[in-house]
């Protein structure tokens, strides 16, 4: 089957060589582009995130012999959450080969996070058919790299360290307030207010909600934190 040059370019970045290129054009087919003749991502997401989620459980407890579980489970899910997943896609330009629908396209989703998390998953699962899983886990620790090392020791998200932090001091969790809204409907950013019960808040804007009240949390974190 000929291969486009984008393709192969991206082949190269991605640092894997398809034996049956047809399962990496299913893996960037969005289901805004699937037809009768043409399978979309979904499934390959899937098995794709079971694949990630093996890879870098298995690579944590060899880092780390002696960690607990309770230390192991947020570096865990730091590792394998949309934002990483979707950063390791930007890295190798995953979005310049999506397949997506019009509306899609001009909605900017190649930008999206969820987008393309979903697509990196389903590029692992790619992987995973066409050669196997040890192939496929190379992979996933070669585009993760230092990743997986220089995870937080605790890697609990913000949000979930602020509310341990007021309840420990027996205040009610922080309220998360969107103030503002600004660029393109398509493509808003959006700034959060984090505030606690004793008055004291911090601010921070990002491109989805859930980054912004993330970074919010971690500025009065830090705030209010010795």
């Amino acid at each position: 089957m000929k291969v486009s040059a984008q393709l192969e370019a991206f082949q190269r970045r991605l640092g894997h060589s398809f034996a049956d290129v047809r399962h990496l054009l299913r893996a960037v087919t969005h289901p805004s582009m699937a037809s009768p003749h043409r399978d979309d991502n979904q499934r390959l997401e899937f098995l794709g995130d079971r694949v990630l989620g093996l890879t870098i459980a298995e690579a944590l407890l060899t880092a780390d012999p002696g960690a607990a579980e309770g230390t192991l489970a947020p570096r865990y899910n730091a590792l394998v959450r949309r934002e990483t997943c979707a950063e390791v896609a930007r890295q190798i330009d995953l979005g310049e080969v999506m397949k997506l629908g019009r509306s899609e396209m001009k909605s900017g989703g190649r930008r999206k996070d969820a987008l393309l998390a979903d697509a990196m998953e389903a590029v692992i699962a790619a992987v995973y058919l066409d050669a196997g899983f040890e192939t496929a886990r190379d992979t996933v620790l070669a585009l993760w790299g230092a990743r997986v090392t220089t995870v937080a020791k605790d890697a609990r998200d913000a949000k979930s360290a602020l509310q341990e932090w007021a309840q420990a001091r027996g205040e009610p969790p922080p309220v998360y307030t969107e103030v503002a809204r600004s660029g393109p409907d398509h493509q808003p950013d959006f700034t959060i207010e984090a505030r606690l019960a004793n008055g004291e808040t911090a601010r921070a804007t990002a491109r989805a909600k859930r980054q912004a009240e993330q970074a919010a949390a971690a500025a009065l974190l830090e705030k209010v934190s010795p």
